[in-house]
């Protein structure tokens, strides 16, 4: 089964424009409401101290607010508030959804045990997107899409769906520039692994600053640095909206005009990424790169230029992980592979005859004294990921031809 999502500009006339901004602002409301019907349980079912006396009173604990029960209060909630009957239904059930994720990530952590921060409450203009959880195919037809409560709205529709792919989420977002609409696509039918594929073609890439990756082939692209070449308008646009008093209207244009600026750049290294990312995928069965500490790596002097968040944000420089992220989605794709390798000494160990020559960073050759290897260091760490994945793919062959 592969699933990819598709995301086209809206063209909405003004009163779509008012109905899609007055449906995020009720669901915002709601959010916040659900968001303190959790908050008060927690307070009011939490001990404050850390041990009890043996004889002590305890309260009556309360009926915690879980997913189940908030959508049930939505019948409510739409009988008491008449105006919420303009939101469609899928689209207030997927608030639910996003309180309880948040909540849940913040006492008990994700799949594999970290936690989040202590979810906030949305500001005015904060909350951007509602999702509609089913969807017909057909309200989608040329370039306009139904969409329940709001109407029929144009689509630039850039590039086709696929063919036997099947809509099965639809979501609207609100971004500096404009509206958008997000398909979530399925097709069940793609192979997980293409038929042709070679494990032989495979290739190991070395992320860097100076170029943003070297390849074991010695081909290398170098680092654009969207965010550094951006700074000048940024700064001034930033400074328009510190100049600006705060509430009034032209503080509101600015803000608008600099959100317009932040997203030229996250588009411009999306589309390099992409770009880059296609290219490996169009010559290379499989690619071998580091299982990077991005959150170990965000905290060091490096983190501007690196500035890749725990989160793997929009906003880096040079965007490893959030370029790895989209590489191994196309190879999955694709029917191919991305292996991850651990990056301990692949620079320092000599990709020739396995010495390890002690380099500091600044020293950008790789010259060892057993058997005079000469090399760029990146090229020899690229290599030395190249092999340990071709070694850790080979096993796994083997370990699979055993068990059958």
């Amino acid at each position: 089964m592969m699933r990819i999502s598709y995301q086209y500009r809206l063209k909405p006339n003004k009163e779509q424009q008012k109905n899609i901004d007055n449906t995020l602002e009720l669901l915002r409301y709601q959010y916040n409401y659900q968001l303190a019907q959790r908050f008060d349980w927690y307070e009011q079912n939490r001990c404050s101290l850390d041990r009890c006396p043996l004889i002590c009173h305890l309260p009556e604990l309360k009926d915690r607010p879980n997913k189940a029960s908030q959508e049930k209060s939505l019948v409510q909630l739409k009988k008491d508030r008449p105006w919420y009957k303009k939101v469609h239904s899928q689209v207030l059930q997927s608030v639910c959804d996003k309180v309880d994720k948040a909540f849940d990530r913040w006492l008990k952590g994700d799949r594999n045990g970290k936690k989040s921060g202590k979810p906030r409450f949305k500001g005015v203009r904060q909350y951007k997107t509602f999702t509609y959880k089913q969807f017909k195919q057909y309200h989608f037809v040329d370039n306009k899409i139904t969409l329940s409560k709001i109407g029929e709205v144009k689509v630039i529709v850039h590039r086709p769906i696929p063919e036997g792919f099947v809509i099965k989420t639809v979501s609207v977002t609100k971004k500096a520039n404009g509206y958008y609409v997000t398909l979530s696509l399925d097709n069940k039918e793609v192979p997980t692994i293409k038929p042709d594929f070679d494990a032989n073609n495979i290739v190991g890439i070395d992320v860097g600053l100076i170029d943003f990756y070297v390849a074991s082939d010695n081909t290398r692209i170098a680092a654009p640095k969207h965010l550094r070449k951006a700074e000048r308008k940024l700064k001034s646009a930033q400074r328009k909206v510190s100049r600006r008093q705060k509430g009034s209207h032209r503080r509101l244009k600015a803000i608008k005009k600099l959100g317009i600026q932040h997203k030229k750049v996250a588009d411009t290294r999306k589309d390099f990424h992409f770009k880059t990312a296609k290219k490996l995928i169009d010559k290379y069965d499989i690619v071998v790169v580091e299982k990077l500490n991005i959150k170990g790596l965000a905290k060091t002097r490096l983190a501007k230029s690196i500035n890749v968040c725990a989160a793997w944000c929009d906003s880096s420089i040079a965007g490893w992980g959030k370029f790895i992220s989209i590489l191994i989605n196309k190879a999955e794709n694709a029917g191919l592979k991305v292996i991850a390798v651990n990056p301990n000494g692949t620079s320092q160990i000599c990709s020739n005859c396995g010495h390890t020559v002690k380099k500091s960073l600044s020293v950008r050759m790789h010259d060892c004294p057993v058997c005079h290897t000469h090399i760029c260091r990146d090229l020899n760490a690229a290599i030395n990921i190249k092999n340990r994945g071709a070694h850790g793919l080979k096993a796994q062959l083997m370990s699979s031809k055993a068990s059958r």
